[in-house]
């Protein structure tokens, strides 16, 4: 299987300022995501997408393939990740180039290892679905089993629909949200069913003791104790 590693990084984060390539550990946040992709042996060409020219210099400086510069309309905070997936697709369909899978990974996850990435790609290739997602457990206090909705006249209602509350955490069924670190799709899903995901998604569950997803200066903070740890 072919697969092209796309590295998204826009230029215009809020959240916290120019953090594709803010320093974490002495080194651009960018570059803990592109060591990790260019060492799978399953990803084939690793390439940057990006509107930003500095975020352009400092991928090449370590290594990041950087043919095209995205173009400013799908680059602004509204942009989903589809048609920036798209883009970098065309491209490399125009030049004869084609990948059988995308594996999407966003440099807000920085500690993600090599044998992660591996495992699941492998995942996504043996159970041969549309895609696969990275993903923690819900804590379950926020399970869905256990979350509520209002109900037409103002009362609450089960966001799941069951009729009746499951009491004992013990019986409550596993639940998972996106963790943001890996999204794998099969390329024909992209871009004949115009979907991320397509109609089987496959998993694999993110070690705890790594994951997070910087998308604040409390996330950064969090971040930097994380890169102590594992350093040490």
């Amino acid at each position: 299987m072919k697969v092209l590693g796309i590295i998204p990084a826009r230029g215009g984060s809020k959240g916290v300022p120019r953090k594709n390539i803010k320093l974490l550990g002495g080194k651009p946040l960018i570059q803990y995501t592109s060591e990790v992709a260019l060492a799978s042996k399953w990803i084939d060409t690793v390439v940057l997408s990006s509107d930003d020219d500095e975020i352009i210099e400092v991928s090449k400086k370590i290594g990041i393939v950087v043919p095209f510069k995205r173009p400013s309309d799908l680059a602004i905070d509204t942009t989903p990740t589809l048609p920036v997936i798209q883009h970098a697709l065309t491209y490399y369909k125009s030049i004869g180039v084609d990948f059988d899978a995308v594996c999407l990974l966003q440099v807000t996850s920085p500690f993600r290892t090599v044998d992660f990435l591996n495992k699941a790609i492998e995942k996504f290739i043996k159970a041969d679905t549309d895609s696969l997602v990275s993903v923690q457990e819900v804590p379950h206090e926020y399970n869905p089993h256990w979350v509520f909705e209002e109900s037409s006249n103002g009362n609450l209602k089960i966001a799941t629909g069951d009729e009746q509350i499951i009491s004992r955490r013990q019986d409550l069924p596993k639940a998972y949200h996106r963790d943001g670190s890996i999204y794998i799709t099969k390329t024909s899903v992209l871009l004949e069913q115009d979907s991320l995901y397509g109609n089987s998604v496959a998993y694999i569950e993110s070690p705890k003791e790594w994951y997070v997803n910087i998308d604040t200066m409390e996330d950064w903070a969090k971040a930097e104790e994380l890169f102590k740890k594992i350093k040490n």
